[in-house]
């Protein structure tokens, strides 16, 4: 089985460097395990955070400030 080429989620380019791909997160799929996201290293910084993951620590930094 031949491993997939990782796409830049930044510029939506293949990233043929392995040394060039920066590991960004992980989106879950509707019907499946879901896929890794990349992006080029120059392209790392044009990345927004995640959301969800976002929403999560906000409410974990929250609680603990009220505690």
């Amino acid at each position: 089985m031949i491993a997939p080429v990782p796409v830049c989620q930044a510029c939506r380019e293949d990233i043929t460097d392995p040394d060039d791909a920066v590991y960004v997160g992980h989106e879950e799929g509707s019907s499946g395990p879901g896929w890794d996201i990349y992006a080029h290293r120059a392209h790392v910084d044009q990345m927004e955070p995640d959301p969800v993951a976002t929403r999560i620590l906000s409410r974990v930094l929250i609680a603990r400030a009220l505690e």
